[in-house]
C-alpha cells in the first residue's frame, strides 16, 4: 500500500461497484451524461484554460520539450474539438447489449452473442489532459468505469477536467465515480496500479516508451502496451511526386508532436535525385532536420547549400531509423525496390502507420496486404490514424498488438461479448 492519502484498493472496490449499478442505468442517462460533459467543458472553458495555462507555466519553467509541451497544451479551439468529439460518441447507437451475431438451431434453441462493458478500465497517461475527458466519454457509452491516473505535467488540467466530468455525470443521474480520479501526484500510485487484478478488468498506459514498457513488464492484469508509433512513408518509383511532397509534409508537420506522425521517409532510387531535393525544400522550410543514409546526403547536400539549410541535413545514426522522433527529425533512406522498403518497415517498423506513395495498383494492394501495421495508407497521410478520423468519436489508445484490438480503440474496442442461449425447455442429448 501506499502512504499518501489515497487508498486504491477502497477506488478498486468503489469502482467495480459502480461497473454493476452501470448496467441498470438506461442508454438514456449514459448519453444525457455524455452531453452534459461537453456542455459543462463549454461553459467552464476559462476555469480549464486556467488551470493548463498553469501547467504550462510549469512545463517551461521545467525545460519540458516543446513536442511534449504542444502535447500538453489546450487552446479554445482544442476544447471545443473536445466538446464536439462527447458529442459525437453520444451521436453513436448505444452499443450495450447489441446483438453481435445470432443463430436459431433447427430444434429451436437461440444462440446469440452480445456486446457488453469490460467492466473497469484502469488508464495512466502523460501530459495529454484531453485524455481525461476522451477517456471518460468513451467509458460512459460503452458501459464501464474508468480509473484515471494521468501525469503530474498535467495534473492541474487533468483535476479541472475530471471534477466537471463527474459533476456533469452526476446531473443526470450516473454515479460520479463512475469515473474516478486519482487525486494525487506520488509516482508511487502507478504501480499500485499494476498489482489491482482484482478491481482493474485492463490497463491502459498512454505515453512514452518508458511507460509502456514498464506497464508490459509488471501489470499483473491484461494490458494494451502499444501506441509507440515509428511510422514511414514509402515513395515509389511510380509515386506522384506531387502527391508524395505534400503526404509528407503533412505527415512530418501537422502535428509533429504525436505518435502517428511520419518518422521515416523510404525513397525509391529511380526517383531519389528528382524528389529528395523537392521533399527537402518543403520540410526546410519548416525547420525540419533530415537524417539520411549517405546515398540521400549525396542527393541532398547540393541543395542544402543552396538554400542555406546544411544545418538541417545530418547522416543518420545507427539508432535514428529506430526512432520516435515526436518532433521536427525525420529519417531517410534511399532504397533500391519495393521489397527493400517492405523488409525496412518490418525490421524498423512499430506495427503503427505505414504509408505507400504509389500509383502502381499492383504494389499498393501487395503494400497493404504485407505490411503489418495496425493501419495502413495509401496515397494518404498517416496524420489519419485517429479515431475520431475513422469516425470513433475518439479513442482511448492506439494498439499495436493484436489481443484484444489493433488500431485505435473507440467505444467497440473497450467491450467484450457474452453468449447468451434462450431455449424452451431444449436438453441436450
Amino acid at each position: 500500500m501506499t502512504t499518501t492519502g489515497i487508498n486504491l484498493v477502497s477506488m478498486g472496490q468503489r469502482a467495480r461497484e459502480v461497473s454493476r449499478l452501470l448496467v441498470k442505468v438506461p442508454a438514456q442517462s449514459r448519453i444525457a451524461a455524455l452531453r452534459a460533459i461537453a456542455e459543462s467543458l463549454r461553459s467552464n472553458a476559462d476555469e480549464v484554460l486556467q488551470a493548463n495555462a498553469a501547467d504550462m507555466e510549469a512545463a517551461e519553467a521545467s525545460g519540458m520539450t516543446p513536442n511534449l509541451q504542444d502535447r500538453l497544451l489546450l487552446t479554445p479551439d482544442r476544447l471545443e474539438a473536445l466538446a464536439q468529439s462527447v458529442i459525437d460518441i453520444a451521436s453513436m447507437p448505444d452499443p450495450v447489449g447489441e446483438v453481435v451475431d445470432s443463430t436459431v438451431r433447427a430444434d429451436g434453441l437461440r444462440i446469440e452473442r452480445r456486446r457488453i462493458p469490460l467492466g473497469v478500465i484502469g488508464l495512466i497517461y502523460e501530459s495529454r489532459p484531453n485524455v481525461t475527458v476522451d477517456m471518460s466519454a468513451l467509458c460512459l457509452m460503452s458501459g464501464n468505469v474508468a480509473i484515471l491516473r494521468g501525469g503530474s505535467e498535467s495534473f492541474r488540467s487533468n483535476k479541472a477536467m475530471a471534477t466537471l466530468v463527474r459533476s456533469a455525470i452526476e446531473s443526470e443521474g450516473v454515479p460520479a465515480d463512475a469515473i474516478q480520479f486519482i487525486d494525487d501526484t506520488d509516482r508511487s500510485y502507478v504501480s499500485e496500479m499494476l498489482t489491482l487484478k482484482k478491481y482493474i478488468d485492463l490497463l491502459i498506459p498512454r505515453g512514452g516508451a518508458a511507460l509502456v514498457n514498464m506497464v508490459a513488464e509488471k501489470a499483473t492484469m491484461p494490458a494494451i502496451t502499444g501506441g509507440i508509433g515509428i511510422c514511414h512513408t514509402y515513395v515509389d518509383d511510380a509515386a506522384d511526386l506531387e502527391k508524395a511532397i505534400a503526404i509528407v509534409h503533412n505527415a512530418k508537420t501537422q502535428r509533429p508532436s504525436v505518435c502517428n506522425a511520419l518518422d521515416t521517409v523510404l525513397v525509391h532510387a529511380n526517383v531519389a535525385e528528382e524528389f529528395l531535393p523537392s521533399m527537402a525544400t518543403s520540410l526546410w522550410a519548416d525547420e525540419v532536420e533530415l537524417r539520411g543514409d549517405s546515398r540521400t546526403v549525396t542527393v541532398l547536400e547540393p541543395a542544402a547549400r543552396s538554400s542555406k539549410a546544411s544545418r538541417l541535413l545530418k547522416r543518420a545514426g545507427k539508432d535514428d531509423y529506430d526512432t520516435e522522433f515526436l518532433g521536427m527529425i525525420a529519417a531517410v533512406r534511399v532504397v533500391d525496390d519495393f521489397d527493400e522498403a517492405l523488409t525496412h518497415i518490418a525490421e524498423h517498423g512499430s506495427h503503427h502507420s505505414e504509408a505507400i506513395v504509389s500509383e502502381n495498383a499492383e504494389r499498393v494492394e501487395r503494400f497493404l496486404n504485407e505490411v503489418d501495421a495496425a493501419a495502413v495508407f495509401a496515397n494518404s497521410s498517416t496524420r489519419f490514424n485517429d479515431g475520431g478520423e475513422f469516425g470513433l468519436g475518439a479513442e482511448v489508445a492506439i494498439s499495436t498488438n493484436k489481443l484484444h484490438a489493433y488500431g485505435p480503440m473507440g467505444v467497440k474496442e473497450i467491450m467484450s461479448s457474452k453468449w447468451v442461449v434462450i431455449g424452451d425447455g431444449n436438453v441436450r442429448g
